[in-house]
Order: C-alpha cells, then structure tokens, then sequence
C-alpha cells in the first residue's frame, strides 16, 4: 500500500480510532510501511506476542477470522502494548475497508447476474404484502379460525328375506302385535312380510345432507375453545340408526332434536395444557372422544356406515355427549386419558339428570395407549348407566340390554398405516365386549317371541353380554392420486348369551375419488346379513337389507 493511500485515509481513522498520541518525532515511516505491506493473517495463532488469555484476544481473533483485514509486522508479532500511531491506524482502517470495498463488488455483481430473479422476487413479496394487508382488513377474528365441513347423501336401500311379520318390538312402530307375531297396526296390514313393510318406510330413494361449521379459537396458541354449529335432515331416512333397520346408521347421518333443517350448538369445550404433557378439557356440550389422547383407528378415509366408525367397539367408544370433562397425560408415544360424560348433564333434577346421579345419562371411560407416526393400539374400559346405546351400533336385542343396564365395556383397539402410498394396505382393527349389570329392557320397551312359544317375554339381560368386532383396510392413491378405496366388514354389537341366536355380519365398500382438494366424491355399497338379529333368526326366518349411496363431501 501506498503511503499516499495510507495518508488518505488518516482522517477517517480519527473519526473511527480513539485518538492516539504521537509527535512528527516519534513517526517512523519504515515502521509504518513495514506494519502496512505485512501479508494479512489468517489464524491469530500467526501472532506470536498474542496469547489467549489476552483481555482483546476474543476482539481480534474476530477481526482476524470473519473480516481478514489484520495484519503484523514482518517479525510476526501484533505489538498490542505499543502505542499506535495515526499512520498506523491508517493503515489498519484502509485494510479493513479494501476487504469491504471486495464484498461490495462482488455483491454488485451478484446483484447484476441476477436482476431478473430479483425483480420477479421483489414483485412477488409485494404481492404477498399486499394480500396480507387485504387479509387483516378483512380478517374474521385474530383469534378464530373457521372450518366447514357439509356432505350430501344420495341412494336407497332394498331388503330381503322371507320374514312374515314384524318383527315384536313395539318401540319401532309404537303398534300393537298379535298373540301369534302379526304387526296389527302403525303402518303395515296383518300379515305383512317384514320385507316389505321395510320396503314401504325405507327404501325410497333420499338425499339429506349434514354441515358443521367449527370455530377454533385460541387465546395462548397452545389452547383450544371449540364451538361446532350443526344442522342436517337425516331423521326421516333410512340412515338415522331409527327403526325398521338401525343398523343402517351412517356416520355422518344428523338432524337437531329441534327438528330438521335446525341449526343447534353441536359442541362447546375449552381445551388446554397443564404442566408437563397434560392436557385437560371440559365442556357444557363435550364428546367422549374430544377427551382422546389417540384415536386407535385409522379407518374410514371417508364413512359411510356407522358401525366402523368406533374402532370395533361401540360399547366402549360410545361417543356420550354432554357435559362433561377429561384429562390425558402423554409421554413419548404412551398415553392415558380419563373422561366422563352426562348426556343430560344440564338437568338439575337428580332423578332425570345431572352429574354423577342416578338418573344421569352417564358414560366414564379409561383409555391406555402408545402409538407412533404411522401405528397406534388402545386397550379402554367404559363405564355406562342410562346412556345407552346407538340404535346404529347393534341389534335390537343389544341395544335394549344397554337400554336398562348399567353396562361395564373394554375394548381392544389396533392400526397400521404405511408411511406412503403402496399396494400394502392400511389395517385397522377392534374388539369389544360390553356386560350388563342388573336390570332388564323394561316392560313394553323390548318385547321378544321365542320360535317355540309363540308369546312375548320381557327379556332380562342383567349378567349377559354382547360383542362386536370388524377389520377395515383402505389403499391411498388408488388408481389416482389423491383417491381412496377400501372396504370393512365385521359383526355389529350382538348379544353372545342367554341362549339367543342374535350373530350377524355387516360389510361396506366405497371408493373415494378427491376432485379438488376441498371436494370429493364417494361412491359405496353396503350390506347387512341380519340386521334384527336373534328377532328373526330365532323364528327360523331370514331378513337382509343391501344399499348404495353417492356421498359428495365438501370441506372448507
């Protein structure tokens, strides 16, 4: 370097530098043009004058490794007890800013070679700038999120079989039977096959819809504050989970009891961490399963019958809704959740309702689980008094022992998914066992003719039992990307004791096509073997329903 340069630049160093003292006598200019023509450092190691424990050692060994402008004098030491000259400074500065001066041009040329790329980027962030600003002015809530979900069912149903009468169950009709099995009044002529009268009151074809509309709201961005908004006109279909055939149930399948077309507060809970992997809910309109650390199943992609919605064991997972409130703890891929649920938790007569009294419509469930990215398996226990269960989830003769019983549930829960889409199938799979603890159907609730005495007994189901189980696969991206296809079959909840014939089967499968990312569309066919169970077998009959639906889904 020059020394002109050097003198250049002396009066920037002593706008920069501390201000160093030094007469015309004590300048030594060979020192000087030494100190500035040493090659820069790489390593402060270079210094031999230099030691760690130095108070700057941290500062230069910076200057020195992320901006190389620190040079030495030719014996290889830094001299850092010496006083520096102005020169000096000089010197040091103008190396610096050579070193600045490099990463400017080589910045500008970057920034030439890439003018298009960064015109395109600078459009693109303006453009983004833009959205977000439209996005706050018109922003819903800075807490809420709102997401909808509305379905369309389109198909019918057929039945066969060779049962003559109506089956002796004064709930599905509320008619009057004769001595000898008929159906003598509610809709169906004296004689009528059961087929037909089925037929007559649920075979047309239907299209009834559901929508929900959830509002996510988050105060902490760790909690939860779920309000759900639901209407659908399912009540007068075959999909209901209502007689002649409950078994028909559909997941999706839901109408207010206000009425149909009514909009009703579906749910409403508040959910939140506690400490070191808790977190509790609790809510005036709560489902059992909002109270879930982990779901164990992985089936359906898209439901359609109801039955394989409960992870094998409806009696266990029975889905109470009402007031309520739960805890989980997870650690790692273990987890533990308990929960209790009032059906009708907001009555304050404790005869007809409440927490925790004799008339509460009350479920109490403890789940153990331990899953994985792509695996899970659950074993549960339920407690139940007075909530009953579906009249989609098993037979006639099954749901009336829930119906006067408290009721002691486990089930036994497992799934397997592949971490892409292969020819191997996801696998999920359940069983479930359900006693009945005292009590019996009621009188006039449940009445049953045995094939050998023709007449009509209240039936006692305290101490008995029921089962339930299925297997459901289903193969992701099939045919297409995006599209699903699977298929379940299993035995809805039947009653496994007291000499009654009640086994059944029921099987389903669909096909899922994804048209947008928001709409798809799923075509599916279904079939129940025996729906009424031991009410038609035990009279040496036989009874089948087979249907098909188009289901459009949309999600928002």
């Amino acid at each position: 370097m020059k020394l002109f340069q050097q003198l250049l630049l002396a009066p920037a160093a002593l706008g920069l530098l501390a201000p160093v003292a030094a007469s015309a006598a004590d300048l030594n200019l060979s020192g000087v043009n030494d100190y500035a023509s040493q090659e820069q450092v790489t390593s402060i190691t270079q210094f031999s004058d230099v030691k760690p424990t130095d108070w700057a050692y941290q500062a230069l060994s910076n200057l020195v490794d992320r901006y190389g402008c620190v040079a030495g004098y030719p014996n290889g030491t830094f001299k850092g007890g010496q006083a520096m000259t102005r020169f000096e400074a000089a010197a040091l500065l103008n190396a610096c800013l050579d070193r600045v001066t490099e990463t400017t041009d080589e910045l500008k040329r970057l920034m030439k070679e890439f003018q298009k790329e960064l015109a395109v980027l600078r459009g693109r962030v303006d453009g983004l700038e833009a959205r977000v600003g439209e996005l706050e002015a018109n922003q819903f809530s800075t807490t809420t999120k709102l997401k909808g979900y509305a379905a369309f069912v389109f198909g019918a149903n057929t039945f066969g079989g060779n049962l003559r009468t109506t089956p002796n169950v004064s709930a599905y009709s509320g008619g009057v039977f004769g001595p000898d099995g008929q159906y003598l009044g509610g809709g169906a002529a004296p004689g009528t096959k059961y087929s037909n009268y089925a037929s007559q009151t649920a075979g047309a074809l239907s299209f009834p819809y559901d929508l929900r509309l959830d509002l996510d709201t988050s105060f902490t961005g760790k909690d939860l504050l779920r309000t759900r908004l639901r209407a659908g006109n399912f009540n007068g279909s075959a999909w209901f989970g209502n007689p002649p055939v409950g078994l028909l149930g559909m997941e999706t399948a839901f109408e207010s009891g206000a009425g149909n077309n009514v909009v009703e507060i579906n749910r409403l809970f508040y959910q939140f961490p506690i400490g070191s992997g808790f977190t509790a809910t609790f809510g005036p309109r709560v489902r059992q399963d909002d109270m879930l650390a982990m779901w164990p199943s992985a089936y359906p992609a898209d439901t359609v019958l109801d039955i394989f919605t409960y992870a094998g064991a409806p009696g266990t997972y029975s889905l109470n809704l009402g007031a309520g409130g739960g805890l989980w703890w997870k650690a790692g891929g273990f987890s533990l959740s308990a929960n209790y649920v009032s059906a009708n938790g907001d009555n304050s007569n404790p005869s007809e309702g409440g927490i925790g009294t004799t008339g509460a419509a009350q479920t109490g469930t403890v789940q153990l689980a331990y899953g994985g990215a792509n695996y899970g398996l659950a074993a549960a226990y339920t407690y139940s008094s007075g909530a009953g269960l579906y009249g989609g989830n098993g037979t006639p003769l099954a749901v009336a022992g829930f119906g006067g019983n408290s009721t002691n549930s486990v089930g036994l829960s497992a799934y397997f998914s592949p971490l892409s889409a292969s020819w191997f199938p996801s696998i999920s799979a359940g069983w479930g066992l359900n006693t009945y603890v005292g009590g019996n159907t009621g009188a006039g609730s449940t009445m049953y003719t045995t094939a050998t005495s023709g007449y009509y007994d209240t039936i006692n189901l305290g101490g008995d039992s029921s089962q339930s189980w299925y297997l459901g696969f289903q193969w992701g991206d099939f045919l297409l990307k995006g599209n699903t296809i699977g298929f379940a079959f299993g035995q809805p909840t039947f009653v496994t004791s007291s000499g009654f014939n009640d086994g059944n089967y029921a099987w389903e499968g669909w096909y899922k096509m994804q048209v947008t990312d928001n709409i798809s569309v799923t075509p599916a066919i279904y079939y129940l073997s025996a729906p009424l169970g031991a009410l038609q077998k035990d009279s040496g009959q036989s009874f089948n329903s087979f249907g098909g639906l188009i289901k459009t889904t949309f999600r928002f």
